[in-house]
């Protein structure tokens, strides 16, 4: 009941942590002409370089379809990396905050949430636009086949940085360990190329959870395939880690304020 409470609390508070969110974005980009496009710019200006680069590199038969398949990857990833960096030190940054006042912690992480996934929807938009111009159906099976990748993906980018950072508030460790971690797990996911290429060690990509939550995305947007048994797996895990990241939450509300 306790976790239920604290999910109504988070949703009455949508208004402010939507507004401060949405302020934080718009500050990023102030006084610049192009404003949030340039996260979509430097995706693909990445996109463009890796897929020349790798694409040479691996001598890839198709190349439209390795640019779109390298460009799902890394603009997903992306988002998860950038959702995860930021996790480690969200209470540290709010410490004023959290000294002074009553408000459930909650709404820091609402807040942090809400900010990656209009990070995450004004990048991942106009890149998804500029492949299409490589494989012209990725937006119609988006929106046939890839809402459920794509709820699992938004649910995950909540919960795992608020155990990240619960975590960190205790241990500083993990502010100098996630980047090394990101950096590890990026070279051994199949993101730059494929699966089948690791042979003997395929078998890693599946205990791979950032890559399972990356995968099933960009499959769908592929091959324009229908949500599967791991997808509904993903969801139930999604909830899972929700109830407990609400609950480690709960638990070290009390605590916070003296760690910080």
């Amino acid at each position: 009941m306790r976790v239920l409470q604290t999910l109504s609390d988070g949703w009455a508070l949508r208004r402010v942590w939507l507004f401060t969110a949405t302020s934080r974005t718009k500050a990023r980009f102030a006084r610049t002409l192009l404003g949030s496009f340039w996260l979509g710019l430097s995706n693909l200006l990445s996109i463009a370089v890796l897929a020349l680069v790798y694409g040479t590199v691996f001598k890839v038969q198709d190349f439209n379809r390795y640019v779109v398949y390298l460009g799902l990857g890394v603009v997903i990833w992306n988002s998860l990396a950038a959702a995860i960096s930021a996790a480690p030190n969200l209470f540290e940054l709010n410490a004023a905050h959290l000294h002074n006042n009553n408000l459930n912690p909650i709404f820091y992480t609402l807040e942090e949430w809400a900010f990656q996934v209009q990070t995450f929807a004004q990048s991942f938009a106009l890149v998804l636009l500029g492949l299409s111009f490589f494989k012209i159906n990725l937006i119609p099976n988006l929106l046939l086949v890839g809402w459920l990748p794509l709820i699992n993906l938004l649910l995950f980018l909540y919960w795992f940085p608020v155990f990240l950072c619960l975590v960190g508030a205790r241990y500083r460790d993990l502010y100098q360990l996630v980047p090394i971690v990101l950096q590890l797990v990026f070279l051994l996911s199949p993101i730059l190329y494929e699966q089948k290429t690791l042979g003997s060690l395929a078998w890693t990509a599946d205990l791979n959870l950032l890559y399972q939550v990356l995968n099933p995305m960009r499959r769908c947007l592929i091959e324009g395939s229908s949500p599967g048994w791991i997808d509904l797996l993903l969801l139930l895990i999604n909830f899972v880690g929700i109830y407990f990241a609400i609950s480690l939450l709960n638990r070290e509300r009390r605590h916070l304020p003296f760690l910080i």
